[in-house]
């Protein structure tokens, strides 16, 4: 008969523990039966004493056998089930010389089933239950003392023994085979889990390693068992994972912590790995720590080139802005402790636009990297050097004198000052550099936050100045900074709260004074000063870059208002919408998406809108300028050039522009019927106009003479004071109905 070989530690551990109980029983049913042969048997017989006597110390030694060795050999199993049938006829040698033999064999045959049963399948425990029931049988054949209703009721007993026994075997044999389909699906996943997971004890040792530690550690599960967890640890980890261990095991039951250390792989390399820690030490099975361990060198790699990315200047490699604000704030602290000294320098690079414009923005990446290699030339390791963004450096230097200062941002200038080869060509920039000093004991180094402030307004006077050189900070020109930084932030407030107004001023068809349509004219309704001139506000605007959300904001209201009268008056349908593009909105990377997007969103008509950009913004990079059109006029819009005549666009240049209307600026207006110089300048656009096709708008017409001399010069539209001012949306409703007239015209100004 041939088992199954053991195979997993749970089943050795069960074997063995078995093996020694039933070693332990065997002894003591061998003393007892010492002492029945020495007290019931004859003397004659109770030689045998010795013979069970060395029976039971062959017991006692077999209990030292190591038999978690002993049961993993091949046909160990076996053997040991010959050896419970082997006690099966030794029981019945002694029970057949004693008296009491019905009572001792079933007594015994009973332990030899109790102790097959929790290790044997069923099938060799009912054979064993055979052959004790045949035994006794035999043993009650024929004897004297053996009553018929005494054998059938131990027999009755002994099947009962049997059954129970067997029962018992298949219920293990069920509840081994639920466990190790268990463990069978739990190995499957460690196995193909990613995460190592270790069992440690508080002695630091690995009691478990599972499949994982091919891939994560590169060793096998069985060379880490037995390891200890500081052997694999690296050194500079090495105190924070025992602290982390320490507390670990001192903690509650089941609390989890996480640390991340560096262990060594097999290789003898370093692998970044997270662990998950659970106190398991109240559990008996484990009585130890189990760790979840990933590699996260991926995710650290990562973190580290965010990092990196978040506070470096990916173009020259300097700290970025956000990395040398925080070394300022440091710096700041520290001297204040040391009663230092703070320098700061801000480094502006003088027209540097014009070489982006002219040679490329390739050249003026390469411009970027070479000064930057001059600056840290001139400096020393401990200070810093960093880059803003665009052509803005800054320089943190500490315990500089104020002539240290000075000599180090002439060097500086001097540096930049250098020719740089850019391609074929020798290009010469100069820098303008500002220069703000905090001095602990006279200045509140709490205050390093306004260095930067300080330092800008001290490089724009160097500016002023004449460029190609430095100026240190003067106090007294702060209020002016923070007068318009309170502006700005004004403005910014306006903005977030929806403190602007769109007012729109009627454009007439001039011969017949009818409408065809409306400029939008954005107005500051200031909580306190109430409507402000744009004259006030637009050039700030510009000059901060806000203008780029307030002109989209302009546009978005209006075109929905323009959408809106059109939906809810048919006399509308004919109206167009003018509204102002701003140069810093025109260059605006995302202006084409963004007019497309308002379109859709607001559902007018794109030929109804009319996009108004000034003469001067197309004789900027007029490549540019001339695709930007393309692409307006693609989505279906119109295209007027305002205040013309101001600039010095000529014939040529202007029929490269898809253009579709010339505002004449007001200024020519103004003086028409006193300047025979304005007069034609006025005519000379009109024919222009006419030539090109190109429709005609009269910007500020305030007079009926304006209007007229207009009229007769040919000019199709116009727009002014004349007819109707700049108002409120809820009072053009009437002059869309045609139930308000425009006003008729005077021959005095009526603004």
């Amino acid at each position: 008969m041939r088992f199954e070989s053991i195979d997993d530690g749970y089943q050795v551990e069960h074997w063995t523990r078995q093996i020694r109980m039933g070693c332990w029983i065997a002894i003591v049913i061998s003393a007892v039966g010492a002492v029945r042969v020495v007290l019931d048997w004859p003397a004659s017989s109770r030689w045998l004493v010795l013979a069970i006597i060395a029976a039971a110390l062959i017991q006692f030694g077999l209990l030292w056998v190591p038999w978690a060795r002993v049961v993993r050999r091949p046909y160990a199993r076996e053997w040991l089930f010959a050896w419970w049938l082997l006690e099966l006829p030794l029981l019945y040698l002694f029970a057949s010389g004693d008296d009491a033999a019905l009572a001792i064999f079933p007594a015994g045959a009973m332990v030899v089933l109790v102790t097959s049963a929790v290790l044997y399948p069923p099938i060799p425990v009912a054979v064993l239950g055979a052959l004790c029931i045949g035994s006794f049988l035999a043993l009650a054949h024929g004897r004297p003392d053996a009553q018929a209703t005494m054998v059938a009721g131990l027999v009755a007993v002994l099947v009962a023994v049997v059954a129970t026994s067997v029962l018992t075997a298949q219920t293990r044999l069920a509840q081994d085979a639920r466990r190790r389909a268990a463990e069978d699906r739990t190995e499957a996943l460690l196995e193909n889990a990613s995460d190592l997971v270790l069992a440690v004890t508080p002695d630091g040792e690995v009691t478990y390693a599972s499949p994982a530690a091919h891939h994560l550690l590169g060793r096998d599960p069985a060379w880490i068992t037995g390891e200890r967890l500081s052997e694999m640890t690296h050194a500079d980890d090495l105190t924070r994972a025992r602290e982390f261990m320490s507390t670990l095991f001192t903690a509650a039951p089941e609390h989890t912590s996480r640390i991340e250390v560096r262990l060594r792989r097999g290789d003898g390399t370093w692998v970044y790995a997270e662990a998950i820690g659970v106190n398991r030490l109240a559990d008996p099975n484990l009585q130890a720590a189990v760790l979840s361990i990933r590699d996260v060198g991926a995710r650290k790699h990562m973190e580290d080139e965010l990092t990196r990315q978040a506070f470096t200047d990916a173009l020259t490699g300097l700290p970025n802005r956000a990395l040398f604000r925080d070394r300022v704030t440091h710096a700041a602290a520290r001297n204040q402790r040391d009663a230092g000294r703070i320098t700061l320098m801000l480094i502006d690079l003088d027209d540097f636009k014009l070489v982006n414009d002219g040679l490329g923005h390739t050249a003026g990446d390469q411009l970027l990297r070479v000064i930057a290699q001059r600056l840290s030339a001139q400096l020393r390791p401990a200070d810093t050097l960093a880059r803003l963004g665009g052509d803005e450096f800054a320089v943190l230097i500490e315990d500089l004198t104020e002539l240290e200062a000075a000599e180090l941002a002439d060097r500086l200038v001097r540096a930049v000052r250098e020719p740089v080869t850019l391609g074929i060509r020798d290009v010469i920039c100069t820098a303008s550099i500002g220069i703000s000093v905090i001095k602990a004991g006279v200045h509140d180094l709490g205050e390093a936050d306004e260095l930067l402030r300080d330092a800008d307004l001290a490089m724009y006077a160097a500016k002023a100045a004449g460029r190609d050189g430095y100026a240190v900070y003067d106090p007294a020109k702060h209020a002016d900074v923070l007068e318009e930084a309170e502006q700005r932030a004004a403005l910014e407030r306006a903005l977030l709260e929806e403190q602007f107004v769109v007012h729109y001023q009627p454009i007439v068809e001039l011969p017949l004074r009818e409408l065809i349509g409306f400029e939008a004219l954005v107005r500051w309704n200031h909580p306190e000063k109430g409507l402000v001139s744009p004259l006030a506000f637009i050039p700030l605007a510009e000059a901060t870059g806000l203008i780029v959300p307030l002109g989209r904001w302009v546009l978005d209201q209006a075109c929905r208002q323009l959408a809106e009268w059109i939906a809810d008056h048919p006399e509308a349908a004919h109206l167009r919408m003018s509204v102002n593009l701003s140069p810093r909105q025109f260059q605006h990377t995302g202006l084409v998406a963004e007019i497309a997007g308002i379109i859709e969103r607001t559902g007018v008509p794109a030929g109804k809108l009319v996009l108004e950009i000034t003469e001067s913004l197309l004789m900027k990079d007029t490549e540019v300028t001339v695709r930007t059109l393309e692409a307006l006029k693609a989505l279906g819009v119109r295209i007027a050039v305002d205040d013309f005549g101001t600039g010095y666009s000529s014939l040529s240049y202007l029929k490269r522009f898809p253009v579709d209307i010339l505002k004449i600026d007001r200024s020519f207006v103004d003086g028409i019927t006193a300047d025979s110089g304005d007069a034609t300048l006025a005519e000379a656009v009109v024919q222009l106009g006419r030539t090109l096709h190109l429709q005609t708008v009269a910007e500020g017409i305030e007079t009926a003479d304006q209007w007229t001399t207009l009229r007769e010069l040919g000019c199709e539209y116009g727009q002014g004071y004349l007819f109707a001012r700049p108002v409120a949306a809820a009072e053009i409703v009437p002059l869309i109905r045609g139930t308000e007239p425009m006003p008729e015209p005077r021959p005095e100004a009526t603004c």
